[in-house]
């Protein structure tokens, strides 16, 4: 059995560690006279992003910079660092595990599965997340944007992960439909949607379940198994 996860808003509370760094940017741009800015954040701007071969492959200090440089094509690089030290400092000091992470990556490996971590962003980035959350070790395998170079908008990630562990049942667990339920589909594997964070609104097209947390994916992928068993 083969169990590829997400990791932001899936594990973790990714997109919550964000917003707090956004809030605290705010008052840090009007302090600036940097208003351009300041609106951009405020008025959600920042969504037409999204589908951005970027937004899945950098960081998220780096989108932030990003932001900057398309508002003040001539920001000074002073700015942007302490942009970039407020970010990190504020965005790691808020980011926790979901209480139901631990208890999903534990029961998934006690059913002998490989697990597989498939994860947009940069490799710095998400490798930091693992280590600040405690997590690494659970995972066969990371299958990370910024190292392959393909954003989960592709099917790539997901057929490289299948490709690590060939199996016959294969489960993809994450928080975005576009991205882990399409890909998830793309190798053959049972998708489950957990309903939170950032894309917790959006219209499940791909997935095979909805479930709202961990645990209820957890129980899905043992009911699954054991039907898959008795087949066998």
């Amino acid at each position: 059995m083969l169990v590829l996860v997400d990791l932001d808003d899936t594990l973790c509370n990714t997109w919550e560690a964000g917003k707090y760094s956004l809030l605290r940017l705010l008052p840090y741009l009007l302090r600036k006279r940097k208003l351009r800015a300041f609106f951009y954040i405020v008025t959600a701007r920042y969504r037409e992003l999204e589908q951005s071969r970027e937004f899945h492959t950098l960081d998220f200090d780096k989108l932030v910079e990003r932001v900057m440089e398309k508002v003040y094509p001539k920001v000074h690089r002073d700015e942007l660092e302490e942009i970039t030290e407020l970010i990190d400092r504020v965005f790691f000091s808020n980011l926790r595990l979901y209480p139901d992470a631990l208890p999903f990556l534990r029961g998934v490996k006690e059913m002998g599965a490989r697990l597989v971590l498939v994860t947009d962003s940069s490799s710095k980035w998400q490798r930091k997340k693992l280590e600040s959350l405690g997590i690494k070790d659970y995972f066969d395998a990371l299958v990370i944007s910024g190292e392959t170079g393909h954003s989960k908008l592709e099917p790539h990630n997901f057929r490289l992960a299948r490709h690590l562990f060939p199996d016959d049942e294969v489960y993809m667990v994450g928080d975005r439909d576009d991205t882990d339920m399409r890909g998830g589909k793309s190798v053959g594997a049972t998708t489950i949607l957990v309903r939170r964070g950032y894309f917790s609104g959006r219209h499940a097209r791909h997935a095979d379940h909805v479930v709202g947390s961990l645990i209820e994916a957890l129980e899905v992928i043992r009911r699954e198994h054991k039907g898959h068993t008795k087949r066998d």
